[in-house]
């Protein structure tokens, strides 16, 4: 830029602004200057050539966009670390949202440039909703696709303390960015905290991009549930008779014959040091169990609800199997952990998609990408192989599936029908039926007494990606592609409710245990819990800062686990809505989650390859008084990390008497 185009641009602007005096003020310095003949080198002052060039720059230019951005990151990554990690969280949202400007104001290429230029720094956090981003290239974008729709019209909430809180207003103020000033005074709020800076690990909630307005989520929240247990269940009827004593918590004149017998052939043999550790042994169980019984009776029992749906009448005998399980069921603890059978498909590189335990675990079933359902009767295994290794026929030789007297056999039962990838499968309560969700939209019902297919259920317009028995059996939800979920029952080919609001897949539902609610985990972060008899939202939980995978309620009906795709478990009080405890241990997807029978346990089956038991009796106590003075209330207590060897876990169920059933897939070459 010369001279004579620096005065014009000067003039053009003074005249633009009214600035009346300063023009006649300048235009006597230009003609002083003319006799003079000092010309100016805009050059050789950078001050003044990058003051000139960033006011020749339109107001919302692509340029100014990028410009101010880029100071701001600078600054936010240069600042204190005691601050830093707070400064960074206003980043994310400040780059969506100038993406989106650009967009809007039709600079296709330079919106491009500009989140090729800066997306990396959000990729480890946010790579999924930076692909969604992504496909936003035009105006009209901004209000057809859902995802970017919300964002526009909503605000982020972001929890930073008060002192980081002036420190980027001052920094706005004094760099001039206008447009970073503009978006977040429109799309950003605050939630300014006194005292030190939080930790982001220590509070999950610090920075709430979008899944649903805050606002509209709290206002949800109020609305109240009934979260208790079924009257007149079976469950309750055996607390009754209690049923639930171990045999360390009876008199000693209750204690069984067989002990009996085994203490007088130890003292006849003379073992008194066999017995004395007998009896320390019997007294710490007697502890533990007094300790158990202790805590669980500080808890106040669960209000019982009546069911919303007509529920189906249990025959006798089924009653008496279940009896018989509560009966023999052992009583879990920190310090009694459960006892764990592990099943392992192998040779299904690729090719397994889910799969699932009965109740019992009597069943396993894996629903590939052939198409094809594949149910294993463990007892029959049991009786070929000697063994709990599940292999697949497509990738193995004939030796390698086959084994035993019957090598002519196939060691499972073949189900055929879908005509696309099986992605979920859930059994009966009672283990005489399978139900399977593929991505040819339909749910399948399948008899494992007849071998065959009894009904195909079509409502979903998309992939179904999940399916589950309901706790009473009967009905069942599925979760699809289409952003539903959908209640049905088995006798109707069509659902009795949808359930709409999710603004993206709904990747995993789960029943609660009084069968009148229903959970739903999606891609767009967040849980929502429903009203199967209105079908309304009831619950709207965020925290998570990636697809929910996985999710799982306990038997008490209080709280609910939740796993997502970056390994973090949040665990969710029904009544508030709130996290209590944010579970933190793995490293890569949260695949299954199980409470144990009395709900004192949580397990975990990860992609990376271990199964991870929680106390979540520690984790749900309120904080104490001392804990609340230190601002961290979240306690979580890891009781044991069990490794699978390579092979990831997909599947995790506790049977009725609390042993834990899990299952995962490992590749042929490994």
């Amino acid at each position: 830029m010369d001279e004579e185009a620096v005065v014009k641009f000067v003039e053009t602007y003074l005249k633009k602004k009214g600035f009346k005096q300063a023009e006649l003020a300048f235009h006597e310095e230009i003609q002083q200057q003319n006799n003079s003949n000092n010309a100016v080198n805009i050059h050789s002052d950078p001050d003044l050539s990058t003051l000139l060039h960033s006011l020749s720059q339109p107001e919302d230019s692509p340029a100014r966009y990028q410009d101010e951005y880029s100071k701001l990151r600078t600054w936010a990554y240069s600042s204190l670390d005691l601050y830093k990690h707070e400064l960074l969280r206003v980043l994310y949202p400040v780059f969506v949202h100038c993406y989106m400007d650009i967009v809007a104001k039709g600079h296709i290429q330079d919106a491009r440039n500009f989140f090729n230029s800066f997306h990396e720094d959000h990729k480890m956090m946010h790579s999924r909703d930076l692909q969604k981003l992504e496909g936003v290239l035009s105006p009209s974008h901004l209000e057809e696709m859902e995802f970017a729709h919300t964002l526009r019209q909503s605000k982020v909430n972001i929890k930073i303390c008060q002192y980081s809180d002036e420190l980027i207003m001052q920094y706005l103020r004094k760099s001039k960015s206008s447009i970073i000033l503009g978006i977040v005074n429109e799309h950003i709020n605050f939630q300014v905290s006194p005292g030190q800076p939080i930790s982001i690990s220590d509070d999950p909630d610090a920075v709430t991009l979008i899944g649903s307005s805050q606002d509209a989520a709290n206002q949800i929240n109020k609305k109240e549930i009934h979260w208790g247990l079924l009257e007149d269940s079976l469950e309750e009827r055996f607390e009754k008779t209690g049923g639930f004593l171990s045999d360390s918590e009876k008199p000693e004149g209750e204690t069984k014959e067989g002990d009996m017998d085994e203490n007088k052939k130890r003292s006849m043999d003379g073992g008194k040091q066999a017995s004395i550790k007998k009896s320390k042994k019997d007294k710490a169980a007697s502890a533990t169990a007094k300790a158990v019984r202790l805590e669980a009776n500080t808890v106040p029992a669960a209000p019982r609800v009546k069911p919303e749906l007509p529920l189906p009448v249990m025959q006798a005998e089924v009653e008496q199997s279940i009896l018989e399980d509560l009966r023999n069921r052992v009583q879990l603890s920190s310090a009694t952990l459960p006892s764990v059978s592990f099943y392992t498909f192998i040779n299904t590189h690729n090719s397994l998609n889910c799969s699932s335990i009965s109740h019992d675990g009597s069943l396993v079933a894996g629903g590939f990408s052939d198409s094809s359902l594949k149910v294993w009767d463990m007892a029959k295994l049991g009786q070929q192989a000697g063994n709990s290794i599940l292999q697949d026929e497509n990738d193995a030789a004939p030796s390698e599936h086959v084994s035993g007297p019957n090598s002519g056999k196939r060691s499972y039962t073949l189900f055929q029908g879908h005509s696309g990838p099986v992605h979920s499968a859930s059994f009966s309560p009672l283990g005489d039926f399978v139900l399977s969700s593929s991505a040819d939209t339909t749910v399948r019902l399948w008899s494992t007494e007849l071998n065959a297919n009894l009904v195909c259920y079509k409502g979903h317009n998309y992939p179904v990606w999940d399916v589950q028995f309901s706790p009473m059996g009967h009905y069942f939800a599925s979760a699809s592609h289409d952003r539903t979920a959908r209640i049905w029952s088995v006798d109707r080919i069509q659902p009795l409710r949808i359930m709409a609001g999710h603004l993206s897949d709904v990747d995993c539902v789960q029943w609660h245990a009084n069968c009148n609610y229903i959970a739903t985990g999606s891609s767009d972060k967040t849980v929502r819990l429903w009203d199967v008899q209105s079908g309304e939202c009831v619950r709207i939980f965020i925290g998570h800062r990636s697809m929910i995978l996985s999710l799982a309620m306990s038997p008490d009906g209080r709280y609910m686990a939740s796993g997502d795709e970056d390994g973090t478990i949040m665990m969710w009080d029904l009544s508030s809505g709130r996290c209590i405890s944010p579970l933190m241990g793995h490293h890569s997807c949260v695949w299954s989650l199980a409470f144990s029978c009395e709900s004192s346990l949580l397990a975990s089956g990860s992609a990376d390859c271990t199964v991870k038991l929680w106390d979540v009796t520690t984790s749900t106590k309120p904080a104490k008084k001392e804990e609340n003075k230190t601002g961290n209330t979240h306690r979580m207590r890891l009781l044991k990390t069990l490794p699978t060897k390579s092979t990831p876990v997909s599947t995790l169920r506790f049977s009725r008497r609390n042993l834990l059933f899990a299952a995962g897939a490992l590749s042929k070459s490994q």
